[in-house]
């Protein structure tokens, strides 16, 4: 998430509600019955065309592509608040939608990547191949039967899926979650941070567009069960590659001598260069939705000591939906998704890890949870897509930057809900 401008002062929690914070680790974490309410979905339901990512399905269990996962959480949230949701995407999709329209099948995932496996390996996929040509070519027929003038055409895909916006010019294409930092091609856009946005502009000379928005990844309460107390291990959860910080997380783990568990796609040793001491760290290899919960929430602390300029980080949410703190590098998304000293540490130099993975079980695991859950969870960032989609559609219209709201009620879409911090 970017840091969303405007601030809300801390309240102690009620009585009841720490106790909640405090039960046993086997219950689920529901959400907070003191915290503000949600915003209702506007009255004017809204129409998208979700075109999906297309060299995955968009099931759970395609967890380590982030993008596959919000097409699969957009789509869900947005139909259970009353619009309109066109799923495009594979013939075993598993998602909530008003319709699910299969375009794309294992035999062509097959033609075009042969046999792999993809929760080893990294995921295989590029623009111009087969499987995003033929996804496209029939996205544009099956769009046209469905679609109506003003429409909304996500594009989750970003540039993957230009050909279909181009072919449909009369409806609002929308890039919904900018990830990476390439120059936006879509008139409208969101950004998943602000750490993605300002690079991009400043990469690209670009002067702020006030019809793009930075609105960050969102996620299912229902996939993470809070625990109150961590375990004694360290976590390495996502693509084992040293730009991902995973010889850091080795380092780490020697220095202190904690258990170091290390899941996701890769091979250890063969990125590393050498064979890891196995007492010490031990892979444990791709997790589906639930191992990934139950490694989350055991644990003493996540280490994602990401080495670039990480656009976001999905992975710190999910540890803090479990309570687990966090100990990243001190840049990009992470500046805004992780505060230091309350829900993990962010660090520059091996000692400033080290020192963090010692002092991790000082924070609050229950500041962690509300913290993700207050401002991440599938709840707290519909409304703010509503509010961003409703004003680009004026812009569509017609009517732009100077178009009067008579029934604006309140500027609440950015507003960030703090943790109560003893």
């Amino acid at each position: 998430m970017g840091l969303r401008r405007g601030t809300r002062r801390n309240k102690k929690l009620k009585r009841g509600e720490r106790k909640r914070y405090r039960r046993q680790a086997t219950r689920r974490f529901k959400p907070q019955a003191g915290g503000a309410p949600h915003r209702a979905p506007p009255a004017e339901k809204l129409r998208f065309h979700v075109l999906a990512v297309p060299h995955t399905v968009t099931r759970k269990d395609y967890s380590a592509c982030p993008y596959t996962q919000n097409v699969l959480k957009f789509c869900k949230i947005m139909t259970a608040r009353g619009h309109t949701v066109y799923h495009y995407g594979h013939t075993d999709a598993e998602v909530k939608c008003t319709e699910h329209v299969p375009i794309v099948d294992n035999e062509l995932f097959q033609k075009t990547y042969g046999h792999y496996d993809w929760k080893k390996e990294l995921f295989k996929h590029n623009t111009s191949d087969l499987c995003n040509k033929t996804f496209n070519e029939r996205a544009i027929k099956e769009v046209e039967k469905r679609k109506r003038h003003g429409d909304f055409l996500l594009m989750f895909w970003g540039i993957g899926h230009a050909d279909v916006a181009k072919a449909h010019p009369d409806m609002i294409a929308v890039d919904p979650g900018i990830g990476n930092f390439n120059k936006p091609f879509a008139p409208f856009n969101v950004f998943v941070s602000y750490a993605v946005m300002n690079y991009v502009y400043g990469q690209e000379r670009m002067e702020p567009r006030w019809q793009d928005a930075v609105i960050p990844n969102y996620f299912d309460m229902e996939d993470f069960d809070y625990s109150s107390k961590g375990g004694g291990y360290l976590v390495y959860l996502g693509r084992i590659i040293k730009s991902k910080g995973i010889d850091i997380a080795v380092k780490v783990a020697k220095a202190t001598g904690m258990k170091l568990k290390v899941a996701g796609q890769g091979n250890l040793a063969k990125e590393l260069g050498y064979e890891p001491p196995r007492d010490l760290v031990e892979e444990v290899g791709y997790m589906e939705p639930h191992q990934r919960n139950e490694l989350l929430r055991g644990a003493r602390a996540l280490l994602v000591p990401t080495q670039y300029n990480e656009p976001f980080g999905c992975v710190v949410i999910e540890a803090m939906l479990c309570g687990t703190p966090v100990i990243s590098s001190d840049w990009g998304g992470f500046s805004e998704i992780n505060l230091h000293g309350v829900t993990g540490y962010r660090c520059r130099t091996l000692e400033q890890y080290v020192w963090a993975a010692k002092n991790a079980d000082k924070l609050s695991r229950a500041a962690c949870r509300e913290w993700a859950e207050q401002n991440y969870s599938l709840e707290a960032v519909a409304p703010m897509f509503e509010e961003y989609f409703t004003s680009i559609e004026r812009v569509f219209k017609g009517r732009g930057f100077d178009a009067a709201n008579p029934d604006r009620r309140d500027l609440d879409w950015l507003k960030i809900k703090y943790p109560c911090v003893k």
